[in-house]
């Protein structure tokens, strides 16, 4: 049990990581906004993957058509009613790459809603890596890979609107690093208290996280992909669904 906790916060940790990876590029380089764009794009069809096949998908499997809808649609609404509170305290655009978002002294306690934001955005994902180890199995490689894929534009676009914003980069590499080490906790956290829990509840709570994080896709990194690169988003999140589709099958 004990390595099992252990084995799933070291999976969360590293799909974390890449949050921090992708705001050390977009805070110290100067990324054009058209490649971040391309980035996001390619990370939300590789995110759309994963929530069609590893996670509404395993739910479905796990506790049938009820729970599964249950779950995706109350994910849905807590991120979208969390989400619109902090929104109105200055996160609404906290993964924009340009001059969305604002400075503390434009508004104050922003900086506060946005690093709560980047908590609200991670969390779920993080929790589905610890609770597929579940039952023996090993971690769902798809499921990793697309949380870090997904976290490198993340990370990178909304470090990049940050220092637009002047904040400074004891903040944006301290919010990142810790919202690393918090996704492995959740990891942990989601091996730990679940394991007794019945196919059921398993699949309300896989789904819940699908609905968070597919609500997530469209309110946050479709916007901002669309916004510098309207004509290419497609083919481009083609390719990452494509992609992470492929690595879903790979031995099948």
């Amino acid at each position: 049990m004990l390595s099992g906790v252990w084995e799933a916060g070291g999976w969360g940790l590293l799909a974390g990581s890449a949050l921090l990876a992708g705001a050390a590029v977009g805070y110290v380089g100067r990324i054009p906004t058209r490649m971040v764009a391309a980035i996001m794009a390619f990370g939300s069809g590789v995110l759309l993957s994963a929530v069609s096949f590893e996670l509404i998908a395993e739910a479905h499997d796990r506790g049938g058509m009820v729970p599964t809808a249950i779950g995706a649609v109350g994910g849905a609404i807590i991120y979208t009613g969390a989400n619109l509170v902090l929104a109105a305290r200055g996160a609404r655009h906290r993964k924009r790459s340009g001059d969305q978002q604002p400075a503390e002294s434009e508004q104050a306690g922003s900086g506060t809603a946005i690093a709560l934001g980047a908590l609200l955005d991670g969390v779920p994902e993080s929790i589905v890596i610890g609770t597929s180890l579940l039952g023996g199995g090993t971690v769902s490689a798809v499921t990793v890979a697309a949380v870090f894929i997904s976290n490198v534009p993340e990370g990178l676009s909304s470090a990049s609107g940050m220092r637009r914003a002047r904040r400074s980069r004891r903040y944006v590499f301290g919010l990142w690093g810790a919202i690393a080490v918090i996704s492995a906790v959740s990891a942990m956290l989601g091996y730990g208290l679940l394991g007794e829990a019945s196919p059921a509840l398993l699949a309300a709570i896989t789904a819940l996280a699908g609905g968070a994080i597919l609500t997530m896709i469209a309110d946050t990194m479709i916007p901002e992909a669309f916004d510098d690169a309207q004509l290419m988003i497609g083919p481009i999140t083609v390719a990452g669904f494509l992609s992470a589709f492929a690595l879903s099958h790979l031995g099948h």
